[in-house]
């Protein structure tokens, strides 16, 4: 096995609002300071809250487009491109190594703004390229687990595995005034970490245990799952930290871990 220096981290980044990527903010300058701390990846394998399919797929072009999936927002924003090379050979690679699901390789989609506005912060020059895995529908947490584990050998090879999601994001409660966060939306944030630091797999596979304040932090869960993913590429014991914590709007955890 490769010696641990030799061996990418893991990331789950909390993305909140798409404007990061074009305004200053602590936000942006985190994201900065976290590429900046990382070994160089050879590429990246991205799983984002914002690209769930019926059946899994991952990105298998050599040019991926830069989706701006949200409206309402400036046009400075739709203008921003973030033109990363993709790469047929690693979208291969984790069809290869998925064997609990069925991947297809997909020349559709393109970088999400769940993972274009995360990386224009975290590696600005677009000369990385990027894969993106899609979240596949009705998978159980510990399915999502297990593709994750499946993948892991991917940070022997150079790859950063980073998804990108919020493990609290209740936009129907935002405080567009600003503001702390909600007691519900500290508590299940809270447990959510207790449970990475201490690895208590069961808490954060079935996280719809945590009462109220798990249904008002995830009540729908394609932003809390890409954490899955993530932490199951991830090995028992394997350190874990907290590279930006806090909230945004009351009720959007911007929670960065990393794994390694």
């Amino acid at each position: 096995m490769s010696s641990p220096v030799d061996r990418m981290p893991v990331l789950f980044v909390g993305h909140g609002n798409p404007m990061n990527a074009i305004e200053a903010s602590m936000w942006a300058d985190g994201w900065g300071r976290m590429g900046a701390a990382l070994p160089r990846p050879e590429a990246i394998l991205a799983i984002s809250a914002h690209w769930e399919t019926p059946t899994t797929r991952v990105t298998a072009m050599a040019q991926p487009r830069t989706i701006h999936d949200f409206g309402g927002f400036p046009r400075e924003l739709f203008e921003q491109l973030y033109p990363a090379p993709g790469s047929p050979q690693l979208a291969d690679r984790v069809r290869s190594l998925v064997t609990s699901a069925l991947v297809l390789a997909d020349h559709e989609w393109g970088i999400d703004h769940g993972i274009w506005s995360v990386l224009a912060r975290m590696y600005p020059a677009a000369d990385i390229p990027v894969v993106q895995l899609s979240l596949g529908a009705g998978l159980s947490g510990e399915a999502r687990r297990q593709i994750g584990a499946e993948i892991a050998p991917l940070r022997e090879e150079g790859v950063l595995i980073l998804a990108s999601g919020n493990i609290v994001h209740n936009l129907r409660a935002l405080k567009w005034q600003g503001g702390p966060p909600y007691d519900w939306a500290s508590e299940f944030d809270e447990r959510v970490a207790s449970a990475l630091t201490t690895g208590d797999v069961r808490t954060l596979v079935e996280w719809e245990q945590g009462g109220e304040p798990a249904g008002l932090s995830v009540p729908t869960d394609e932003h809390y799952t890409p954490l899955l993913y993530a932490q199951g590429a991830t090995d028992a014991g394997e350190p874990v930290s907290f590279p930006l914590v806090g909230f945004d709007l009351g009720s959007l955890s911007m929670r960065c871990v990393r794994w390694g």
